[in-house]
């Protein structure tokens, strides 16, 4: 699957790599620390940027002010 921006869809696939990997190597088998905080951080970064190059942001920010979702 594609990421919001198209630079962030390698970031995606290389976290969802590890994701999965510690997943169903790690976590189904009890451990719980968790791995690929730092690919995670990267690929985060990456969408907020593209986010806001998008005006993504203003879009829900505008979408908030007209409806009111519970915090």
């Amino acid at each position: 699957m594609e990421s919001i921006g198209k630079n962030c869809t390698p970031l995606k696939h290389d976290y969802d790599a590890c994701f999965n990997k510690w997943y169903t190597e790690k976590f189904l088998k009890g451990e719980t620390t968790p791995e690929c905080t730092e690919l995670f951080e990267k690929y985060r970064q990456c969408v907020v940027a593209a986010i806001k190059e998008q005006k993504v942001d203003k879009m829900l920010s505008e979408a908030q002010k007209e409806t009111k979702f519970p915090k």
